[in-house]
C-alpha cells in the first residue's frame, strides 16, 4: 500500500511540473501540449492508439523471447567452451560499438518493412545483456560445487545442467529485467526507420502533421506498457527464483 502511495505521490508530481512548465513559460501546443490536452487526446485516439499499439507489442514480445533464448543458449555455450571464449566472445563485445541507429537501415533493407526487422532489433538489443549477465553468472559458479561434483565423478555437461545453471539463474534474471526495458526501444527504431504501423511510426506521423499532443499520447502508451512488461518480467523471474529455493 505505502509502496503504491509512492507511486501515485510520484506521478502528480510529475503531472504537476509538466503543467507549471506549459503555464510559467505559456508554452503553445505544438511545443508542449499540457497533461489534459494529452489526456484528452489519449480518450478521442483510444482505437488508432491501440491499434497501433498491438503491433509493437507483438514486435517486442516476440523479440524478448526470442533474445532470452538465443541469449542464454549463447552464454552456456561461451561458459562451457574455453576456445569460443576466445574466438567468438570478442566478437560480442566489437558488436556493441555499432551504434543501434547504424544497424536499423541495413536491417529494413534485407528484411523488409515488416514485422520480421523490428523483431530482429529489439533482439539485437536485448541479446547482449542477456548474454553477458548469464555468462558472468555462469563462470562465478562456487568452486567448491565444482570441486564436489567432480570428485563425485560428474560430467561436464552434468555439472552445467544441475549445478551451474541454476547458480546463475539470478544473474539470468538480472539480463531479463534489462532487456524488459531494452526491447521496446529496438521495436521503436525499427519503426523510425520504416514502417507503416507501430507506436513509432505514429510517433513520427504525428510529429510531422505537429499533432505534439497525439505523440506524447503513444508516447505514454509506450511508456505504460514498458512499465508494465518490466514488472512483469520481475514478478515472473522472482517466482520462478523463489520456487528453486
Amino acid at each position: 500500500m505505502i509502496r503504491v502511495a509512492r507511486v501515485v505521490l510520484s506521478i502528480l508530481l510529475g503531472l504537476a511540473l509538466w503543467q507549471g512548465l506549459v503555464v510559467g513559460f505559456d508554452l503553445p501546443r505544438f511545443i508542449l501540449p499540457g497533461p489534459a490536452l494529452v489526456a484528452e487526446t489519449l480518450w478521442k485516439s483510444r482505437a488508432l492508439l491501440a491499434e497501433h499499439a498491438v503491433i509493437t507489442i507483438i514486435e517486442v514480445l516476440t523479440g524478448l523471447v526470442l533474445g532470452a533464448m538465443i541469449g542464454g543458449m549463447t552464454a552456456i555455450w561461451l561458459a562451457s567452451s574455453p576456445i569460443a571464449q576466445v574466438l567468438v566472445r570478442p566478437l560480442l563485445v566489437f558488436s556493441q560499438t555499432i551504434p543501434v541507429f547504424a544497424l536499423a537501415p541495413l536491417l529494413t533493407l534485407w528484411l523488409g518493412y515488416g514485422l520480421l526487422s523490428k523483431v530482429a532489433m529489439a533482439l539485437l538489443i536485448i541479446f547482449f545483456p542477456v548474454t553477458s549477465a548469464f555468462f558472468d553468472a555462469l563462470m562465478r559458479t562456487p568452486s567448491g560445487w565444482l570441486g564436489l561434483a567432480h570428485v563425485m565423478g560428474a560430467g561436464k555437461w552434468q555439472v552445467m545442467r544441475q549445478i551451474r545453471i541454476p547458480a546463475a539463474l539470478p544473474g539470468f534474471a538480472s539480463g531479463l529485467r534489462l532487456a524488459a526495458v531494452y526491447a521496446p526501444i529496438g521495436a521503436i527504431i525499427g519503426e523510425w526507420v520504416g514502417a507503416s504501423k507501430g507506436l513509432g511510426y505514429l510517433m513520427l506521423l504525428a510529429n510531422g502533421r505537429a499533432k505534439i499532443d497525439l505523440m506524447f499520447a503513444a508516447l505514454l502508451v509506450l511508456a505504460i506498457f514498458t512499465m508494465i512488461l518490466h514488472a512483469s518480467v520481475d514478478r515472473l523471474c522472482a517466482w520462478v527464483l523463489k520456487s528453486r529455493v
